[in-house]
């Protein structure tokens, strides 16, 4: 049996625009209007409606617009807007708070923070047989909306990724601790789950003496077993595990690790490698509605509940509408973020905007096409049964008659006296609840090297293949691959949150917070190996965080394999720090000091 302590350190999402919010209020109907920063005006909604003003929705109007970032830590109302509306009632006019970055460090919700003991049972020939984990959650002074379920749902819920483990076990406790609140921030919880069983994996591969490689394809779930219910009760119902696996070790020219390794060392450097398999559990909280509307100039709008802060809903929703209702690209218009004048719906959160808004989306589209083949049969005067929809028009089967979909929508408005049993008009709305959580997974390796003299750490090569199903916009998932692995590598190496011992916050400021910057960072190398979900119509599984569930265990046991090797004797967790790897290293390693430079990286291309 395997076991290890491990530490999920305290971090924060740090969008590039503070949260801020204008409230007012209107004293001849008594109703509120919030402009605020959120990740779903829905959500906004239904908190400040029914747990704070316990006041009907229709006299609370939540009002979004562009968004500077969010990752989690700002899907639900916070102090601020609730006094600003209160302000606004007491004084009669409209109140503004703008946040400072100072105030977010202090307030705002932080992340993760758990100590974690775990272990990892396997028999003679290596197979897994259970994994056990206790968590000692720190939620901060109070539980924020979502704070609990973190741990309790996203977690258990991760485990066991993409390995065949038959018996699972999980005990949480929620710890009230003197610091801000814990709440959602990418991978809410399905790092956590990658990061226990990724570690563990790596550890026992090295007391077992067996390639780290092989221990995992011992265990991985095979294609022929899915769809597969985990040990945690989820549903795998798509995946090739094993090619996924191949595919990274082939684009991160795995067998060619040794050739760089001893060129980092002819330069006083250690070289080490990791590599992380994981399975997340995403979407489907619990329904999403969309619109489609026609506008009199010849625009397509479409409206849904989700709410973009930076993931390009603009284009990929565009993109979808326009693919499935044949219009042109720059005729759809996307609408968020206005609680008056919204479907059915939740928020951005969990990778879930294309898996229920996407759907949603489709479904409302096919409404679309459905009532346009009753309005255009009577409009031709033929059949429905004689007409095709293909290319965004009508066609008349055999004949060159047709008219287009954009046309149809037009002359509908001039048309009087329709028979009872047709449709007045082509605007849908479609509605998508998914059956079950979504899963999105993927394999990725990283190279570090490591100067022994001073414990600096160098993210020198990282590859990274997922499965994110059916992709709707290539450069917009590279780019969510891309921002997520950024974030798992600034948590691993970077970031912490820090209090002293009479709970003063240390790390206020970006003067005392690290965050990655682009040196930071080497050339990512991102490929995907997609089987498309069959949870919804689209096949897609959601992308927005699986950079950083596989980015933290591949760093850290990237960090570990270079100790090793190195020759220190015991491994080190999160924060990784200089200190920490020098006071590791001190008394072990012999460092050359002639050269000092870096060694090449791995031949990695962008796949």
């Amino acid at each position: 049996m395997t076991k290890l302590k491990l530490v999920n350190n305290r971090v924060l999402a740090n969008p590039i625009e503070p949260r801020s919010c204008i409230g007012s209020y209107n004293r001849d109907d008594a109703s509120f209007t919030l402009i605020a920063a959120s990740q779903g005006a829905h959500f906004f909604h239904r908190v400040l409606c029914d747990h704070v003003f316990r006041m009907p929705r229709e006299k609370m109007r939540i009002r979004t617009f562009d968004v500077g970032g969010a990752f989690g830590c700002k899907e639900q109302p916070y102090p601020e807007d609730i006094a600003v509306l209160h302000a606004a009632r007491l004084l009669g006019r409209p109140v503004k708070w703008s946040g400072t970055r100072t105030e977010h460090f202090l307030s705002d919700n932080h992340a993760r923070d758990a100590v974690i003991e775990a272990a990892l049972a396997l028999d003679s020939s290596g197979k897994f047989l259970a994994i056990q984990a206790t968590i000692l959650d720190g939620i901060g002074a109070y539980c924020s909306c979502h704070g609990a379920h973190i741990s309790i749902r996203n977690t258990t819920n991760g485990l066991p990724l993409m390995y065949d483990v038959p018996l699972l076990e999980v005990e949480i406790r929620l710890v009230l601790t003197n610091t801000a609140p814990i709440g959602p921030y990418r991978g809410a919880g399905r790092e956590q789950a990658s990061y226990i069983t990724e570690r563990l994996v790596e550890q026992a591969a090295r007391e077992l003496g067996i390639d780290p490689v092989d221990l995992r394809r011992r265990n991985l779930v095979s294609t022929k077993s899915i769809p597969y219910k985990s040990a945690s009760g989820q549903t795998y119902d798509s995946g090739d595990f094993e090619g996924l696996l191949d595919k990274v070790l082939a684009l991160a020219d795995w067998h060619g690790f040794d050739n760089r390794a001893r060129a980092s060392a002819e330069y006083g450097l250690i070289r080490g490698r990791g590599l992380s398999c994981f399975v997340e559990c995403v979407g489907a909280y619990p329904y999403e509605g969309a619109d489609i509307r026609f506008g009199p100039n010849g625009t397509v709008i479409v409206v849904t509940a989700t709410q973009s802060s930076g993931q390009g809903h603009e284009t990929s929703f565009a993109q979808l509408v326009s693919e499935r209702l044949g219009v042109p690209f720059d005729k759809v218009r996307i609408k968020e973020g206005d609680s008056s004048d919204l479907p059915k719906g939740l928020a951005s959160v969990g990778s879930r905007s294309m898996i229920m808004a996407g759907s949603a989306i489709a479904i409302a589209s096919d409404a679309v096409i459905e009532k346009g083949r009753s309005l255009a049969s009577h409009v031709l005067e033929v059949s429905k049964a004689d007409l095709e929809f293909r290319d965004g028009s009508f066609y008349v089967r055999g004949t060159d008659i047709s008219i287009r979909l954009l046309d149809l929508a037009m002359r509908v408005r001039s048309l009087r006296d329709l028979p009872p049993d047709l449709p007045t008009t082509l605007d849908s709305t479609g509605e998508f609840a998914a059956p079950g959580l979504h899963h999105p997974n993927g394999c990725h390796v990283c190279e570090v090297e490591i100067d022994p003299e001073t414990g600096k750490v160098d993210v020198v090569a990282y590859c990274a293949v997922d499965d994110v199903g059916t992709i709707i916009n290539p450069l917009i998932v590279h780019g969510q691959v891309h921002g997520g692995v950024a974030q798992g590598i600034g948590q691993v190496l970077l970031e912490g949150i820090a209090y002293d011992d009479d709970g003063q916050l240390i790390t206020g400021s970006l003067m005392d917070y690290g965050l990655p910057r682009a040196a930071n960072l080497p050339t990512l190398s991102v490929d995907f190996h997609p089987t498309p979900s069959t949870k919804n119509p689209i096949g897609v599984k959601g992308s927005g965080e699986v950079g950083v569930t596989g980015s933290i265990p591949a760093v850290l046991n990237a960090v570990n394999d270079a100790l090793v090797r190195g020759g220190a004797s015991t491994a080190i967790g999160m924060p990784v720090t200089s200190e920490k790897i020098w006071r590791s290293l001190r008394d072990v390693v012999k460092v050359p000091k002639a050269k000092r430079r870096r060694a090449p990286a791995a031949n990695c291309t962008d796949g």
